[in-house]
């Protein structure tokens, strides 16, 4: 049985305040074979005091004119006739719509056009009131934890629980937020720490520059794997840099879900029904040397081991080797055991 893994490609805030650009990440998202394209939902005064400064990696991708963090965000705001329109486009698509919410307003809108369940950011981590928030939609939850330590995440994992969340139905997102994020900095076997410890399932939102990574995450047995995408990552804005473009997101769809077959199996080292075939072909038989007369008491310096292996295992020599021959044999025969006495 294979598990399918679910992958949020995460436009985000990448359509740079155009609905053009939302709609063509929309389109690249199908192509790619993604289960969710995913945006996000917030007010930029809700969200950011007016004095809050850009991350240096914003500082790098966008306008070093202007250091306000509002001021980016505000031209990043997705309108609530934007996100209709949206979910439509996304539907005609055959591709499900999410965002994330990042304000208590913006829970309560995205809940009301019906978004499946919710994902939390790795910013909101310790922001109890909208935890609780959130948690009283009683919908699923995803929990991005970038930043946090591990006693953070099960601190917020507590909330969402005593607001009257089932375990099973919280998934939690190893992250490190840093765009791109260093390779030296991903520490993927933490993922494996969540799973131990809290005791959920377990994904990871990847910021690292290539796919390598989310597909590794899939191998050690992340469930969700979410990564940012855009149309080019040379535009203007603040996560085009670290995000991956169209023809990167279809392979690292591949890739995954190539993955996902390889590690479905059984867990039984036996032959696979693909390679029982090649056994003979591949392995190896004991032959004969050199032509031998019938009452030859066989010797190791009269054998050799040969393709192909449908004859005795080499691992039966020593069982050979003092045998007589009961007929003559020519050289490089392979033997049978009606050869012997």
């Amino acid at each position: 049985m294979i598990n399918k893994t679910l992958i949020i490609a995460e436009a985000g805030v990448n359509h740079n305040g155009s609905i053009e650009n939302a709609k063509a990440l929309i389109d690249a998202a199908a192509e790619a074979g993604v289960d969710f394209v995913k945006f996000q939902t917030f007010k930029a005064e809700k969200l950011v005091s007016r004095k809050a400064i850009k991350a240096e990696y914003q500082k790098t991708n966008t306008d070093n004119s202007d250091d306000s963090q509002y001021s980016m965000l505000k031209k990043l705001e997705i309108s609530e006739e934007w996100h209709y329109e949206l979910i439509n486009y996304a539907k005609s698509k055959n591709i499900a719509f999410l965002s994330t919410g990042f304000d208590e307003d913006s829970i309560d809108f995205l809940d009301k056009i019906g978004i499946p369940f919710f994902k939390i950011p790795s910013g909101e981590i310790t922001n109890k009131p909208y935890l609780q928030h959130v948690a009283r939609k009683k919908k699923s939850i995803i929990l991005s934890t970038g930043m946090a330590t591990l006693l953070e995440v099960s601190e917020a994992v507590n909330v969402l629980i005593k607001e009257g969340i089932d375990k099973k139905n919280i998934s939690v997102l190893h992250c490190n937020t840093e765009y791109p994020t260093p390779f030296a900095d991903v520490n993927l076997l933490a993922m494996l720490q969540i799973q131990k410890e809290i005791g959920v399932a377990i994904g990871y939102s990847d910021h690292t520059l290539g796919i390598e990574v989310p597909i590794a995450a899939v191998a050690l047995g992340a469930t969700i794997i979410e990564k940012h995408f855009t149309l080019d990552k040379n535009m203007p804005g603040p996560d085009h840099a670290a995000s991956l473009e169209p023809n990167e997101l279809k392979a690292m769809v591949i890739a995954i879900r190539n993955i996902e077959e390889a590690i479905s199996g059984n867990a039984l080292k036996n032959p696979s029904n693909s390679e029982i075939k090649n056994i003979a072909i591949a392995r190896k038989s004991i032959h004969l040397k050199h032509a031998l007369k019938a009452g030859h008491i066989i010797t190791l310096n009269d054998l050799e081991m040969k393709r192909p292996g449908d004859g005795i295992s080499p691992m039966k020599i020593d069982e050979i080797v003092g045998r007589t021959l009961a007929v003559d044999l020519p050289d490089e025969h392979k033997l049978v055991k009606s050869d012997l006495v």
